[in-house]
């Protein structure tokens, strides 16, 4: 195994030195046990090309109990015979290896951490409400964003937007979301954007007979014929620019001839897809990201596995756009989301997610991060541990918890945990790097790693913790808070 640093997200990330198993100081970490077919590996930082000072450094160093990492045989992952073991050592999943695809700055797949977008509800015509809210996006924690376009004016738009964004704040990877027979759109917005999203239902749109039985073979290659004489125009476009498409296959709007072929499937929506990939390989462009979106999980599910089943056996090596479409709002709409992507994500498939709110956008973002960091692909936040509660507690949990999270939350990469007595303590406190538990009444012992190192009065418990970090080289001090932050927190606002 090697740990290799890279770029963290936010205000910090940790990496580096360790202690008893604890990370101590750097700026991120990332797990990576290559094999043949896929790659064991965590990791946190930006989808960013390692560049200069940024350049990924593998270090073969300590592995924290004081042994050297074990090196496995070059066969150890042949036909997958070594992952069990694998994955029962290091409790991490195995990724489809996929192709790096570049979207402005940004590289989709290829190993490299899983990305996360959203889109803007802003009219596009509305270039300064377009910046400002593709630039709250970005800040929130967005790598990249989609903007629709829906006419010729909508695309010249853009332009005006990505320059703008250019003058006032900064490149922001883009992607044109073109839909409607939307060939002389697509090729005006591939001017402006990094990316161009069509849907092959909507691309080359016709409307439905209600008088047809069937679609003969002769019906089916003549559309399909069609869709490639269209398509190839944008292809040699973008592929001569080095730019990206994402051919975005919805449930919900499969073409006509797709639905008298394979009915309203999966099946259908995989062969939608592939007819659209086999273009663009016989045009030698590559730089392409597949989604297959559905409302209902278990469609979107089956959708994505056929998908990636089919490539693999194609040779397509094409990275993947997770999302469950129309997830809704509230709860509800993040469960459905966390379940399509989730699953997905912990069987190794896919590299870039949005999760599909109704709310505003900003909103998806904490979603997305929440189920990378549950999955140990990304390290954004601090990972807390903390057992439920029960009447072997001796403090009260919830409120220890918040003035726990209050004082430590502003450094991300770190994993504490918070237990209730001693009992389940150490042993269910797993590999959290700090421990705070409570031992007997009005006592708490702080941990490193699995070593009790402090047995304090319960009162001292956080400020005790934050003093450990320090020793340790760990503690990161909290950016100053905004003036305007602070007002508004101290105003109670409504949940």
């Amino acid at each position: 195994m090697a740990f290799v640093g890279g770029n963290g997200v936010g205000a910090a990330a940790f990496a580096g030195r360790r202690k008893d198993g604890v990370v101590l100081s750097g700026k991120s970490r990332s797990m990576v046990v290559a094999g043949r077919k896929g790659r064991v590996m965590m990791h946190d930082g930006p989808a960013r090309p390692k560049t200069g000072a940024d350049w990924v450094k593998e270090e073969q160093g300590q592995s924290g109990n004081g042994t050297a990492p074990v090196a496995l045989a070059k066969d150890a992952m042949k036909d997958q015979s070594g992952m069990k073991e694998v994955l029962e050592m290091t409790g991490a999943l195995v990724r489809r290896e996929t192709r790096a695809v570049p979207v402005g700055d940004v590289l989709v797949g290829g190993g490299n951490p899983v990305v996360v977008q959203s889109m803007i509800n802003e009219d596009t015509l509305d270039i300064d409400g377009s910046v400002a809210a593709i630039r709250r996006l970005h800040e929130a924690g967005c790598e990249i964003v989609r903007v629709t376009t829906p006419s010729l004016s909508h695309a010249f738009a853009m332009g005006y937007i990505k320059e703008k964004l250019r003058e006032t704040y900064q490149d922001v990877p883009l992607v044109a979301d073109v839909h409607h027979n939307g060939m002389k759109i697509a090729l005006e917005v591939a001017n402006h954007v990094d990316k161009v999203r069509i849907n092959p239902g909507l691309y080359v749109f016709e409307k439905p007979d209600a008088n047809r039985t069937e679609y003969t073979k002769e019906e089916f290659e003549s559309a399909k014929n069609k869709l490639k004489d269209t398509l190839t125009p944008l292809i040699e476009k973008l592929r001569d620019q080095n730019k990206a498409l994402r051919i975005g296959v919805n449930h919900g709007s499969l073409s006509e001839r797709m639905l008298f072929t394979y009915g309203d499937t999966p099946e259908g929506m995989v062969e939608s897809a592939l007819e659209c990939i086999r273009v663009c390989r016989e045009l030698d462009f590559h730089n392409l990201i597949i989604s297959m979106k559905a409302s209902k999980v278990m469609v979107m599910l089956a959708a994505y596995r056929l998908l990636a089943k089919r490539m693999d056996k194609e040779g397509m090596d094409y990275p993947l756009h997770l999302g469950v479409t129309e997830a809704g709002d509230g709860e509800y709409g993040r469960i459905k989301s966390t379940l399509g992507i989730g699953t997905l994500l912990a069987e190794g498939i896919g590299d870039t997610i949005r999760v599909s709110l109704t709310e505003d956008p900003v909103k998806e973002i904490p979603v997305c991060y929440g189920i990378l960091q549950g999955l140990g692909l990304r390290r954004t936040m601090v990972e807390y541990v903390a057992c439920p509660s029960c009447g072997r507690t001796l403090f009260n949990l919830e409120e220890v918890l918040h003035k726990v999270r209050e004082a430590t939350k502003h450094m991300p990469g770190l994993s504490i945990a918070v237990m209730g007595c001693i009992v389940n303590g150490p042993g269910e406190m797993a590999d959290a790097d700090y421990g705070y538990v409570g031992k007997q009444p009005g006592r708490i012992s702080l941990y490193r790693g699995r070593s009790e190192v402090r047995n304090v009065s319960e009162d001292e418990g956080v400020e005790s913790l934050v003093a450990l970090l320090k020793e340790d080289g760990v503690w990161v001090e909290p950016e100053p808070a905004k003036a305007e932050e602070e007002e508004t927190s101290a105003v109670p606002t409504a949940v």
